[in-house]
């Protein structure tokens, strides 16, 4: 499986030698940092739909929920952020651990939780998340295997407090 790894690695990490590419990616990864771009939706949703204000803020706090358990299983796994020998990372890290990518999880979470809340959410948020855990690999700071967890854990986190998000439609204030 490490093989697999690598080698996937080293072919995403390919795609960004094209400065289109990887202009594109390091953007995407500044603006996941912490899910920042993903809270920042959930907020902004939560100030424009006064009817389900609820919603959205709990589909905001389901984000912020799969990047907190991604940081903790990060720092209970500690394994180290990938090296290859052909390519420097093309963005700079706050931490040194890989596993799993925070930036995966907030975006699978805000798949999840935000996907539901509107039909433009529903049709942007989806491809937006998915390009955002492949631009993690375009800019060599994560193995597929780290962005896969970190997709799993926050699409389950968003997965288990579906009810609650749901408890939240339809509801005004918070």
């Amino acid at each position: 499986m490490r093989e697999v790894d690598h080698r996937l690695l080293s072919a995403m990490r390919d795609c960004g030698t094209d400065p289109k590419v990887a202009a594109a990616a390091r953007a995407l990864s500044f603006s996941g940092e912490h899910g920042a771009l993903w809270l920042a939706a959930g907020l902004t949703g939560a100030a424009l739909d006064r009817d389900r204000r609820a919603a959205w803020l709990r589909g905001t706090a389901l984000i912020a929920a799969a990047q907190a358990a991604s940081m903790g299983v990060k720092r209970t796994v500690r394994r180290p952020r990938p090296r290859l020998a052909a390519h420097q990372p093309l963005v700079k890290t706050l931490g040194r651990h890989s596993f799993p990518s925070s930036h995966a999880a907030s975006a699978a979470a805000a798949a999840v939780a935000l996907g539901t809340l509107s039909p433009v959410a529903r049709r942007v948020v989806p491809p937006l998340a998915a390009a955002m855990c492949v631009s993690r690999l375009v800019v060599g700071v994560h193995y597929p295997s780290d962005v896969a967890a970190g997709a799993l854990l926050g699409g389950l986190t968003a997965g288990l407090g579906a009810t609650w998000l749901a408890a939240g439609r339809g509801a005004t204030g918070a």
